[in-house]
Parts: C-alpha cells; structure tokens; sequence
C-alpha cells in the first residue's frame, strides 16, 4: 500500500435539472428576489401598464381615426338645405296658413363683398384660411364653458358649421358630431376655402327667412352682398349668433347686445389687418330696413303665424332656426267658426262705423282681443288688426294700453282670498259699505294723499261693494285696495294669469284703477281663471306639432293649479253678474246666456276694454286708439260718430255677438257657485248713492300727494235688513277734514300728476296733443310702449278727467 493519502469522495451536489452539469461560476452570488408591493404602493400601476394602456389607447384611436375616416361619407345635400313651408292648421284640421315662401338666392364668393366677407369671419372663425377642418381645443373650451354654465358655446369652425348646415341635421347628438367631424376633415382634403366659405355664406339663416347673404343684404339694406360695407356686414355676421333677438327692428329692447356684438366684429378685422383704424372709428352702428311682409300673410293669418311662431320658441317648444327652415305641420288651438265669428264681430259693430274720411279719429281706431276655454285654457280665437299686411301689430298680444277698470275684480279676488278687512276691522264682502265720494282721500296708505276721481265727478256717498262694481266706482276700490294691500292685489293679479313682468303692474293704491298695461290675452286668461272657479290653465295656442309628417314634437305637459280658492273666484263671478243685470256691462244680456263681466277704460280715452265670460268662454275686447304714422296713443272722443267710446258701448257689443254666435247650437250653462258667506244675500241699494252708474272706466284722478286719510266704512251686516245702516256721522271713516298724514313719498314721483300710476306717468304712449305737447314720452313705433307722462305740480289743480 502506498503511503500516500487516498482521495476523499466528494459530497454529491443536489440535482439541479438540465443544468446540474454547468459548473457555477467561483464567487457568483445569488439574485435576491423582488420584495412584493404592499400598502398603498399596490394601487399604483407600474410603468409597464402605464406604457401599456398609452400604447394601446393610442392604437384604438388611430384605428378608430381611420376606420371612422373610411366608412364616413360626404353624403348629398340634406332635404333641410333648401327651406320647406310650414303649415299652420285650425283645430279642425283645416289649413289656417302657410309660411312657406322660400327667401334665399346662392351667389358666388365673387358677388359677395369683401367687407362682407372679412366681417363674417371675425364673427365666426378668424383663422380660417390657415387652420385645419377642425380646431379641437376651441371644442373642448366650449364644452368647458358650457359645462361650467357660460352659456351655451361653439366650438365649431366655419367648414364644421357648413357640414351642419348642408349635409346634416341640426339635431345635438354624439352620433351628428362624429359625422360632422369626420366630414369636415374630408371636406377640407377635397375643397378649396373659398368654396367652403361660398357654401357657408349661402346657406346660413340671418333671420326674417333670410337664408344666405344675399337674401340677408335684401332682407336688412335692400342692397346686393357685393355692395355691403364693413358696418353692415358686421350686422350680419352678428346675426348668426342670434338671428331674431338682434334684429333691432323687431326687437329694440335688444339693441345694446346687438350693438355689443357689432363692435366685437367690427374690432375683430381691425384686429386681423381687414379694415383699417380710421375706417373703424368713423363706422357706425347701421339702421336696417322695416322688414317687409309677404301678401300670403294678409288678414289675420299673418298676425296668427307670428304670435304662434313666438310661442313656439319662447316656450323651447322648436328652435327658431329649425323652424325657419320649415317642415312642420302646425295644429293650432284656434276653432275656425270662432275664429271667423270674432272677425265679423269686430266688422259689424265697429269697423263698418267708421268714417274715416269724414273723421280723422276714425282713422286711429284699433281692435284686439281673445278668447279662451276656461276649462282647458285653450285659446279659441283672437283679433289682433283689420290686415296683417296693413297693420301688423298684434293687438291681442301687445301689453301698453291700460286695462282700466277690467282690473277692478281682481282687487276684490284679493279681498276674498285674503280674508281682508276694512280700516274699521269689517270683513269685506258684496255687502261691505264704503264712501263713495269723489276725490275722497284713502286711508291707510303710507305713501302720500292719493284721492282718485270718480267718472265725471259724480258723488255716490254710501255704497255696497256690489253697487260700486255696478257703477265702477274709482274711490271706492282705490280704498279697497289699500284695505287688502296693494302687493297682495298684485300677487292675486299674477296667480289669476296675469304676467308678472306686465308694465305699470305696481303696489300702490292706484293699481286698483287699472293703471297696468296687460294685453287682451293676458286679460283673457286671467278672467278664465275666474271663470274656472279659480283653477288656472296657462293658456296654449298648438294642440299638435308634426315633424316631416312622421315625427310628433314633444309639447309642454298642461299644467292647472287652484289660483285662488273657490270661494274667492266665485264670489267675484257673482259680483260681476250684478254688473250685467244691473251695471255697466248690461250690453251682455244680448248673448242670451248667463254671463259675468266689467267695462274698462283707459286714461284720457285712449282704449275701451269689455271683459266677460260665461261658465265655457271667456272672452275680452279692447278698442284702442293710436295714430298710424306716429304710432303715439290717441283719444277716442268723437270716434264713429259718438262723443267718446266707452267698455259699455262698442266692446260689450263685439262680445256679445261674438259670444252668442260662437256657443250658438250648445247647451246654455248656468254657473255654479260657491260663494262667500252672506254672499248670497244682496243689500238694498243705498239711499244716497247716484241711480246714474258709470260707464265702466278708469284711471282715476290724480293727486297721489296729498294726504292720506279718510276711513273705509262700515261691512254690511250679511243680512239686508242689517246692511242697510250706514254708519254713524265722526265714524264714516274719516274726511278731507282729517289732518294730512305726515307718511313720506308719494304713490306717483314728481309732484301729482293727471295720471294716477305710481310713476305719475302717462298712458304708455298718449296723445301728445292731450296735453300741450309737454309730455317727455311719445308714441313709440308700432305700439311697443313708451308712455307720455302728464307733468303736475303742487298747488295746481288738475284738469278733471275720464275715470
């Protein structure tokens, strides 16, 4: 054996798979494993899913880009490039009226001038010819803007505008916008900007159915688009953003936004390097044309497409510009037999007495008016002219002629609703005795003497609320007024159907004479109220609307609330039957039907107004006078042969007849009435009161700034025997004796005045004549209001007047 040492066996080493033969390398040390991510950090993806999902975004995009890019495209002219009528239908179904007279004529960019040209695109995309189809950030800055409540905004640039108009509908869908994107885009590759620019220019709506420039430059100057100026065509491009509202001529009130709008043009091609500083500087705001009126318009076709058209866009119902663009069957509420009976009403009994040669007042003689189911709140009929075409101011719509003593029964409403006493703590009710002396001073009104006159100055001393409803007794309500409150009156006024927004419609003592400037409609509605026990209907004028003859728009639901309670509407019904049977509305009994109503008349004779119903139609007339050329308000007196016109004549005859005739053939109802407590128990007339009533009118006098006392009366007892004391001498409620009230203003500003508002102020828009020419006011143009105001001065007395 060897002395050497044997070899020691090695330790076998683990198996290690198909590398168990590589020898490890010397010195190598082993990879330590990842710590796993725990806590919070494990709902942060890493950079390899964040890379991933940007990848993949991007990819989705790019191939949906490309894929929406192919299968989109430019499809043929849409139907609503070329604009289609509108028919206008009565309730039957019979055409009422068409709208469809096509008003565009395509010109070339050539023919348009460039002014015209630059205008449009500092109005709308000033960046234009450099920029691509689409500009997404101003799509996003829009939709922030409108999501943030900055009002709704485009973002659209003028090539998008012109897929919307020519290609596509106007409907805002996600669905149109893709498609409007995706067209642009191709529109931009196959078009040059000039004739993008063209399209756009001759198919855009600028209003009064002026569809493209040159149409517009007729429609607004009566001059070709090749010879518009930098300011006129600055007015146009401003249309584009609102076609109606900033035309000032249909829309005056309007004009500081238009001109706002103007100059932001007129700048922006300073701006741009298109119209040089001094040009800009000397630029003025241009005056459009009238605008003119299509023959197929004529009689009151013209006036029932434009008041149906307003509320068909003033109520989100269509938007103006598609209805411009036509396609819609309209059915109205209007009844053809009604209808026609209302026009030959208002012929019979007031315009075939007219002798307008002979007579220079006949000459300002006006007529309006409408009816209205008070169950429904539908409107049945109205008179708005003798011809569109001639006079186009609709008269049952138009709110600045005061509505006189058609007011009266709303203060008593209040009365009724608001459980109201008399200063001396009497609950007021048909029976409630008040001083009916005229320019008696009311008590209680902490703004001044206020003594209204009563027509033609009569005295009627002590008189039951019926009796002075009867007579239209000013001082009487004036009181009755300040008794319930002024703002309550107001407020009853409103909730019956009145517009909170109607001019002169204030809290002041006079409100009760009906200083307000409602119109026929308003007027109308509210009576309806009234009517329908004091269940309101807001009124509506379309049963149904048709899209292309197979798309049904959407209408407002119809919505009826109790205005005021029962007893309250039919107390007031019960009042105003006396009127019929014993005042100055007793032309009504002609209608052979059991009626309710109130004559009116406005300051100095300006309008006659005649408010009724029976329990299925309310109805009210106005006659009104205004000067033709000057539009100003002007007087009555004299008018068809009479020394004035008063509710009680003219009006109540136009309703009778048209009542009779238009329930002729259905069965007569009679009212059903819950009235007030003792209501139904009619005092006897008073000893000392005039057997003379008055003639149904308004306005009463004048002197809001003397002092205000003078006590109400005594409450008739709910019996007859007990209401027909009068109350004792030193308690009838105070007298001109008593001492001025130290209260501070005056229900009228600047000193007494003939006028007996709360401004002072005139009858919107009177006779200049009436007063020596010294009203600062003035008939402003077509009847949109503007009163003169009769100027008073302490210590001067005032000219006795028409109530």
């Amino acid at each position: 054996m060897s002395d050497e040492p044997q070899p020691q066996p090695q330790p076998q080493q683990p198996n290690r798979g198909w590398a168990s033969g590589a020898p490890e390398a010397a010195g190598k040390a082993k990879k330590p494993k990842r710590p796993k991510r725990t806590g919070w950090r494990r709902l942060i993806p890493t950079w390899r899913i964040v890379l991933s999902t940007v990848v993949i975004g991007l990819l989705l995009v790019v191939g949906g880009f490309f894929l929406g890019y192919h299968l989109v495209q430019i499809p043929a002219a849409n139907a609503l490039a070329t604009k289609q009528s509108n028919v206008y239908l009565y309730a039957d179904g019979t055409v009422l009226a068409r709208d469809g007279e096509v008003n565009r004529e395509s010109v070339g960019l050539a023919r348009i001038s460039k002014d015209a040209q630059h205008a449009v695109l500092a109005a709308e995309d000033r960046d234009f010819y450099t920029e691509s189809a689409i500009d997404p950030m101003a799509m996003v800055r829009a939709g922030w803007n409108t999501a943030t409540g900055k009002g709704k905004q485009s973002g659209s640039t003028i090539t998008q505008q012109y897929v919307k108009n020519y290609y596509l509908a106007q409907e805002q869908t996600v669905t149109r916008k893709v498609k409007e994107f995706f067209i642009s885009i191709k529109l931009d590759r196959e078009k040059s900007k000039d004739e993008i620019l063209e399209g756009y220019l001759n198919t855009s709506f600028f209003g009064r159915g002026a569809y493209g420039i040159q149409s517009a430059a007729q429609a607004y100057f009566g001059v070709d688009a090749k010879d518009l100026t930098a300011a006129q065509g600055a007015y146009l491009a401003s249309l584009l953003n609102a076609p109606s509202q900033y035309d000032v001529v249909a829309h005056p009130e309007n004009r500081p936004a238009a001109e706002a709008r103007w100059n932001y043009v007129m700048n922006g091609m300073v701006d741009k390097g298109w119209l040089s500083a001094s040009d800009r500087a000397a630029a003025k705001f241009p005056k459009p044309k009238q605008s003119t009126i299509s023959t197929n318009m004529s009689g009151q076709r013209g006036y029932v497409v434009n008041i149906v058209r307003k509320y068909l866009i003033e109520n989100g119902i269509v938007d103006e510009e598609e209805l411009g663009r036509g396609g819609y069957r309209i059915t109205t509420t209007l009844q053809k037999d009604k209808q026609d009976a209302f026009v030959k009403a208002v012929d019979d009994k007031l315009m075939s007495q007219l002798d307008k040669k002979e007579r220079k007042v006949d000459t300002y003689v006006r007529a309006g008016g409408a009816s209205v189911d008070p169950k429904t709140g539908k409107v049945v009929a109205m008179y708005n002219g003798i011809d569109y075409v001639k006079q186009y101011t609709p008269n049952a719509t138009r709110r600045d002629f005061q509505v006189g003593s058609t007011f009266k029964p709303f203060v008593f409403t209040s009365a009724v609703e608001n459980h109201s006493e008399t200063q001396s703590g009497r609950t007021i009710n048909p029976n409630t005795r008040y001083d009916g002396t005229s320019e008696r001073p009311v008590q209680g009104w902490a703004g001044g003497r206020y003594a209204p006159e009563n027509e033609d100055q009569r005295d009627y001393g002590h008189v039951t609320v019926r009796e002075a409803t009867d007579k239209s007794i000013n001082a009487v309500y004036a009181q009755m007024a300040v008794d319930v409150g002024s703002d309550k009156v107001m407020q009853t006024a409103i909730d019956l159907g009145l517009s909170k927004n109607t001019p002169e419609l204030t809290p002041s003592p006079s409100i009760a004479l009906g200083v307000a400037t409602a119109s026929p409609l308003d007027m109308a509605e509210a009576y309806a109220t009234l009517a329908n026990h004091g269940r309101h209907s807001t009124y509506t004028l379309v049963e149904k609307i048709m899209k292309d003859g197979k798309q049904e728009v959407e209408l407002p639901e119809r919505r009826e609330h109790q205005a005021v309670s029962r007893e309250a509407a039919d107390t007031t019904t019960s009042v105003l039957r006396s009127v019929v049977q014993n005042g100055t509305a007793s032309a009504a009994q002609a209608v052979g039907r059991p009626a309710a109503a109130k004559t009116g008349t406005a300051e100095e004779d300006t309008a006659a107004w005649f408010a009724g119903y029976t329990p299925d139609l309310a109805t009210v007339v106005a006659v009104m006078g205004q000067d033709p050329k000057t539009a100003a308000h002007k007087s009555l007196y004299g008018a068809m042969g009479l020394a004035r016109i008063n509710g009680g004549g003219a009006p109540a005859e136009i309703w009778s007849q048209y009542t009779r005739n238009a329930l002729e053939g259905e069965p007569v109802a009679d009212f059903d009435l819950q009235l007030q407590a003792g209501a139904d128990v009619t005092a006897p007339p008073s000893s000392d009161a005039s057997d003379e009533p008055g003639d149904g009118d308004e306005s009463g006098s004048s002197d809001p700034d003397a002092s205000s006392t003078g006590d109400e009366d005594e409450s008739g007892s709910d019996t007859p025997g007990d209401s027909g004391s009068s109350t004792p001498p030193g308690d009838s409620g105070g007298t001109e004796s008593d001492p001025p009230s130290t209260g501070g203003g005056t229900p009228g500003s600047g000193g007494p005045s003939t006028e007996p508002g709360p401004t002072g102020g005139g009858d919107s828009g009177g006779d200049d004549s009436s007063n020596g020419g010294t009203d600062p006011g003035g008939g402003d143009t077509d009847g949109a209001g503007g009163g003169d105001t009769d100027t008073g001065f302490p210590g001067i007395p005032v000219t006795p007047r028409r109530q």
